[in-house]
């Protein structure tokens, strides 16, 4: 699974289809989407007019959890609508509120072992949820899914996913994170790039997977132009420590 994605949240209509296209074009082999976001059908269609061949893509979309026995259904459907025969990764988008919380999981596992998906996940789950699930049906998620960013970070959460197994994967890297604040201007300064840069390399330096988000061609280029530079020890302390 790489560590740099491109999300799709709130992207609709040729934007999306463009946005897609333009991430495949910069580089970027994770495409994050979800039934929920309704947008898997371009999506697909992005993947397939960019010329990238399947195999290195690394395609990830999400069951709403409220879907709960309706899992094959929905599967088979984004499937559909993204032209292709298996996912790389499936996760379930929330915890179930009204129970169910082993029981998607088992039926996840299931249609994981049908081959239709590569690996199964969580999304927005506790690490209390995740031990639940473990306990359960033995097997641990591949990854979950969580708002991450600086201000964020919580140093026994990651170690806590490290321990259990579990990939930890942030969104809405920016919506998190205030760019102008002047640790990230000084250190993006130092390093002539910018905060958003920072923000991304911070993420991968740790090991997060992260999926940046964008509708504008240059800025998807520029997220994804972050492998130019490394942040010292000392820097990522500094950035640590915005979540304390």
């Amino acid at each position: 699974m790489p560590l740099l994605g491109f999300g799709t949240w709130q992207a609709h209509g040729e934007s999306a289809h463009r946005s897609v296209v333009a991430a495949l074009e910069a580089g970027y082999r994770l495409i994050d989407t979800a039934t929920a976001y309704g947008n898997e059908d371009l999506v697909g269609r992005a993947i397939a007019d960019s010329g990238v061949p399947r195999e290195d893509i690394f395609i990830t979309t999400k069951l709403p959890a409220e879907r709960v026995g309706r899992e094959q259904r929905t599967i088979d459907e984004s499937l559909r609508m993204l032209g292709v025969d298996h996912l790389d990764l499936w996760l379930i988008h929330w915890p179930p509120s009204r129970g169910g919380l082993v029981d998607i999981w088992r039926k996840m596992i299931e249609i994981r072992d049908a081959g239709l998906t590569r690996t199964i996940g969580v999304s927005n789950y506790s690490l209390d949820q995740i031990d639940e699930l473990i306990a359960a049906t033995g097997e641990a998620p591949a990854v979950n899914q969580i708002k991450w960013g600086p201000r964020l970070y919580d140093e026994e959460l990651v170690e806590g996913h490290r321990e259990r197994g579990v990939a930890l994967e942030g969104y809405s890297p920016f919506k998190t994170t205030r760019l102008g604040d002047p640790v990230l201007a000084d250190i993006a300064d130092v390093h002539s790039v910018s905060p958003a840069q920072v923000v991304v390399r911070w993420h991968i330096q740790h090991g997060i997977v992260v999926i940046p988000k964008s509708v504008t061609p240059a800025r998807i280029r520029s997220n994804a132009d972050v492998f130019g530079f490394e942040l010292t020890d000392d820097e990522m302390s500094v950035i640590d420590a915005m979540g304390r």
